[in-house]
């Protein structure tokens, strides 16, 4: 029986009815891409036939926010207090001396196209790419582990390059660099729900081994074995398990690739991964993400509890979201119990501060749903007024992924309040209502509605 990782969340996925399993054949190159952005990401599908790969592959995991909270045991109110305690109270990881994983170990004659059905995604992008591998290294002074996804382009049999962006992994690998040391890594493919989270929390701010966060966010220990060419540990039940080592003062260039908000990103001379095992559970089911909604949606979880945190020191939070449609980085939505004028304002500074990808917010008040663009949009229309409601900050500091940063190297803040006066001028936005019927259950009018 499947205890942790990815088979475990597909049967417990199936049983709920969110998994679709496509039985016609795909091509790895654009067409398993094109399935996956027809449903916006948001649908898990297991592809059991791959053009030219007796595997099966499976995506769309991790991009439908409903289905995260419900496969993580929580809910939209309590998402941000579980990951809270899990950085605060992080859990101990469980050692095992063999896993699941351990299957099939392949150290000769390695070809990771041949051997799993990896992706091109779109046209003008240089290669096949890795989109959805967790790298895991080790801090060589604390022992403790840190795990990120990055993209992973294919140079050659067991070559890769990686596109290192986190400033602890990018100075764990200059510190061997200039020791002309390789530095281990591994890349984990086959994984679930609270390890795709606890990948998303900034080890550079929280120092915490992720390993431990994963444990204390899905309720029990983690269980790891060891790699069996390096001095890492991976989880046991893992369908993939790349081994490698980031080579010292090698760079080969990587891109273009299609990824965040539908741009190519830029060709840079980044550093190499050269794999010297590979371990894989049997008929591995090689996971696949389409850039780039499932990981930023994970990322947008662990953004908006840092965003909460920063905005409750100023103002009453009631909650965040950082959109999707933003990048789950550049956007967010806020509400807020306003008690004071001012509140609006004060949490637009707390929001812009609080991470420098942040670019635009909207602040409203807590009766409006900031899950919805309707509901936002119609803030906007009638509680917002430019000329005393928008905050611009010009020229501060953004993202590098973000075009119009690149373009200039510089970023225009921005913040709408769209919240009601405080007081008497209130009651004049007051919501009509119809009496007792608010939450009304129209399938008590039509049965057999599906919908």
């Amino acid at each position: 029986m499947e205890k942790q990782m990815l088979r475990a969340a597909l049967s417990e996925l199936e049983e709920k009815q969110y998994l679709e399993t496509c039985y016609v054949e795909v091509d790895p190159k654009y067409e398993m891409g094109a399935v996956l952005k027809y449903f916006n990401n948001e649908k898990p599908i297991l592809f059991n036939k791959v053009k030219g790969s007796p595997n099966s592959a499976v995506g769309g995991l991790f991009g439908d926010r409903d289905i995260y909270y419900e496969m993580m045991n929580t809910t939209k109110d309590e998402r941000i207090t579980q990951l809270m305690n899990a950085v605060a109270n992080p859990q101990p990881f469980k050692r095992l001396h063999k896993g699941p994983v351990m299957e099939n170990i392949v150290t000769r004659n390695i070809d990771i196209e041949k051997m799993f059905p990896i992706p091109t995604f779109h046209g003008d992008d240089s290669s096949s790419f890795i989109t959805a591998g967790v790298v895991v290294v080790k801090d060589p002074e604390t022992g403790k582990y840190s795990t990120s996804v990055r993209r992973l382009q294919v140079n050659a049999r067991d070559e890769l390059s990686i596109l290192i962006a986190s400033p602890l992994a990018t100075k764990q690998f200059i510190h061997f660099e200039n020791q002309n040391k390789p530095f281990e890594v591994a890349i984990i493919l086959g994984y679930d729900y609270p390890f795709l989270l606890a990948s998303q929390i900034s080890t550079a701010t929280y120092g915490v081994d992720k390993y431990e966060v994963d444990s204390a966010l899905r309720g029990e220990p983690l269980e790891l074995v060891k790699c069996t060419s390096i001095d890492l540990e991976v989880p046991a039940y893992a369908e993939i398990v790349l081994e490698g080592v980031m080579v010292p003062n090698k760079r080969k260039p990587e891109g273009p690739f299609g990824e965040l908000m539908g741009y190519y990103g830029n060709v840079g001379n980044h550093p190499i991964v050269d794999i010297k095992a590979v371990m894989h559970r049997n008929n591995p089911i090689m996971q696949v993400a389409f850039p780039c909604r499932e990981e930023h949606l994970a990322n947008g979880l662990a953004r908006e509890m840092e965003l909460y945190t920063y905005i409750k020191n100023m103002v009453e939070v009631v909650d965040v979201n950082v959109t999707v449609s933003g990048g789950c980085r550049f956007h967010a939505v806020v509400s807020i119990n306003k008690k004071t004028e001012g509140d609006g304002k004060s949490a637009i500074i707390a929001a812009l501060a609080s991470n420098k990808d942040m670019k635009h917010v909207v602040i409203v008040d807590d009766d409006v749903d900031i899950y919805s663009h309707d509901a936002i949009e119609w803030a906007i229309a009638t509680r917002f007024q430019a000329s005393k409601d928008l905050v611009v900050i010009p020229g501060g500091i953004g993202s590098g992924l973000e075009p119009s940063h690149s373009v200039r190297g510089v970023t225009d803040k921005l913040g709408f309040d769209a919240t009601k006066p405080v007081g008497e001028a209130s009651k004049k936005f007051e919501k009509a209502k119809i009496l007792g019927y608010e939450t009304i259950d129209i399938k008590r009018y039509f049965p057999k509605m599906k919908k």
